[in-house]
């Protein structure tokens, strides 16, 4: 493009906004060149790491969280480029939903990082520490989760054939499955780990599950032209997506728990305190997030395959 037809350009964009052009030009005069470690921010990313103990390998376990949290981010991010369109296409479905795809197959094979990158003597050493702290915790996660699909396929296996799918988002917040790691349903009290996390995200949880529940990655396939919604490519995307979330990523995290926390059932706890295995284990609480997606077979062996 020539300068006088850019310069133009940039011209009608800043009237637009109200900004003469000579006053943004003079902006530029005097602004400093972008270098790359102003741009990312390096520095201060370089300056979250806090370990709590002497123990050297617990620097490995909170970058290694930290890089978990930074992807989880970029998964919200894809998701509403389909579940804040308007219009969406196959194709742009498809695109987005194998983004999201690809970053949960970084999170599978990341854990041997965790798995083979930790001395065993050292986390049950610094483990004790972070009680009672867990990736239980972790609130981007959650809302993948309630943006994924529709909220009775969060529910816990236990209540899911008998909870009133009408009733309100707060009776499906206490529902949830992973409310079984931190609440005895036989006396109903609610351990610290589950104090202090509803207490810091429950309102903004409810908010969250009430603004994608007709637009959550479920709902917006069911809106698409019944041509649209046969697209094998389209398909394809979402049982991968649906698979890798919650069979892969969850026995990638079960498999480097067992690593750790016993392979037997005098297994140790987890730092919040649950039963790991039936909490993390997807034969239990079965989590699907297009069960319409998957044959009887499939379903009756999730988690299993």
């Amino acid at each position: 493009m020539e300068k006088d037809k850019i310069l133009k350009a940039i011209e009608e964009k800043y009237d637009e906004l109200g900004v003469p052009l000579n006053s943004m030009l003079e902006g530029l005069l005097w602004s400093k060149p972008i270098t790359y470690w102003d741009y990312i921010q390096t520095d201060a990313l370089l300056g979250l790491q806090i370990p709590r103990t002497t123990q050297p390998d617990e620097m490995v376990f909170i970058m290694y969280h930290q890089v978990n949290e930074l992807l989880f981010k970029m998964i919200l991010w894809e998701i509403d480029q389909v579940a804040k369109s308007s219009e969406i296409s196959a194709e742009k479905f498809s695109k987005h939903l194998m983004r999201i795809s690809r970053y949960f197959d970084m999170l599978c094979s990341s854990f041997t990082v965790m798995a083979d990158g930790m001395d065993t003597e050292q986390y049950l050493k610094f483990r004790n520490t972070l009680t009672p702290a867990s990736g239980f915790q972790s609130a981007q996660y959650r809302k993948i989760e309630f943006a994924s699909t529709e909220l009775i396929n969060l529910i816990d296996a236990r209540y899911r054939e008998t909870i009133d799918r009408n009733s309100s988002f707060k009776n499906a917040y206490d529902h949830l499955y992973w409310q079984a790691a931190g609440k005895n349903y036989n006396t109903g009290q609610k351990s610290t780990l589950l104090n202090l996390f509803e207490k810091k995200y429950m309102g903004e949880f409810i908010d969250f599950m009430e603004d994608y529940n007709d637009i959550n990655l479920s709902k917006k396939f069911k809106q698409l032209p019944k041509e649209i919604q046969q697209d094998q490519t389209l398909i394809k995307a979402m049982r991968h997506y649906d698979y890798t979330v919650n069979v892969k990523w969850v026995m990638a995290h079960y498999n480097a728990a067992g690593k750790y926390l016993g392979g037997s059932e005098k297994d140790i706890e987890a730092t919040g305190g649950s039963n790991w295995r039936k909490y993390l284990h997807p034969k239990y609480q079965r989590r699907i997030f297009f069960p319409y997606l998957w044959s009887k077979e499939e379903l009756d062996n999730w988690g299993e395959f």
